[in-house]
């Protein structure tokens, strides 16, 4: 584990916001076991292990029913501690995978059948190294048959320069954490406004609105600066908004979150118990769930 590393909070707090029956905690990740799941000679981080079986311990402490698993940088293409988890979760896990140009279509398909419905393509120049567009391309083109969308990881500077290659993927588009706003600019203000112009114009592209404690200036445990953001999003667009944890929270440096602060949170940013339906259950088991 990286001597700076932050281990997820082991003592979180219980909710007092009680979430839908049915809801889905739609973003968050398992790492290693190492023993069993080594991590990734190319990574740019190592973590602390963090195992299904703790994971499925948190979603049932929260009041979550189901879980999607994204694919973490630091186990790579090889997404074998993702669909372990997703075979042991006895139907109540889906999975974002990360693959290669060179994976096959037998590998597409028996991730498929054991619960993964999308790939992740991150474009965090801390995290990973890019992957050229053509081949991002080439894989979305083979992943869309099967009803499977892309997973966008980037920051907002980056935005316009990545704008073209996202509208035209040809899959339902999910962007991680409102494509990481500066939430010390306004929130009318041209950088966020570009990303909801994306949005608005292009409707096969959605956003999570997760991960406060990565974006705020003002901090926990209530990261005011980040509520008129995400609400934003939620309100203008709430067919189209996902929720997660982001548990065990990999690679953060300032602090470490109390997961049932975090699901305080989201009545902050859905204000309605119709939108906290929707960003918690609807919209997850449409995107996920829909077989």
């Amino acid at each position: 584990m990286d001597p700076d590393w932050l281990v997820f909070h082991p003592n979180p707090s219980r909710p007092s916001f009680r979430v839908p029956a049915g809801a889905v905690d739609a973003h968050c990740h398992v790492f290693g076991p190492a023993a069993q799941f080594p991590y990734a000679p190319e990574r740019k981080y190592t973590p602390c292990d963090a195992s299904k079986d703790q994971l499925f311990a948190l979603r049932d402490f929260l009041g979550f029913e189901r879980n999607v698993i994204v694919q973490a940088t630091c186990h790579g293409t090889d997404n074998r501690a993702l669909v372990d988890a997703l075979v042991h979760s006895g139907g109540r896990a889906r999975g974002v995978a990360t693959v290669s140009r060179d994976v096959t279509d037998a590998e597409l398909h028996a991730m498929h059948e054991a619960g993964v419905r999308g790939t992740r393509f991150n474009f965090v120049r801390r995290l990973v190294d890019f992957t050229p567009r053509e081949v991002l391309t080439e894989i979305a083109h083979r992943i869309a048959p099967l009803g499977w969308h892309v997973v966008i990881y980037f920051e907002a500077q980056d935005l316009p320069e990545l704008w073209d290659f996202f509208t035209t993927l040809p899959t339902t588009v999910v962007v991680d954490h409102m494509g990481r706003p500066d939430v010390s600019k306004p929130v009318d203000g041209p950088e966020f406004a570009l990303f909801l112009r994306m949005l608005a114009e292009h409707p096969n592209i959605w956003s999570k609105v997760s991960c406060p404690e990565r974006l705020s200036k003002s901090g926990p445990p209530r990261y005011d600066d980040v509520v008129p953001f995400a609400r934003r999003i939620v309100e203008t667009f709430p067919d189209r908004v996902l929720w997660g944890t982001d548990w065990p929270h990999p690679n953060l440096k300032s602090h470490m979150p109390d997961d049932g602060l975090l699901v305080d949170y989201v009545q902050r940013i859905a204000v309605t118990p119709g939108l906290q339906r929707k960003l918690l259950v609807d919209n997850p088991m449409r995107l996920y769930w829909a077989d």
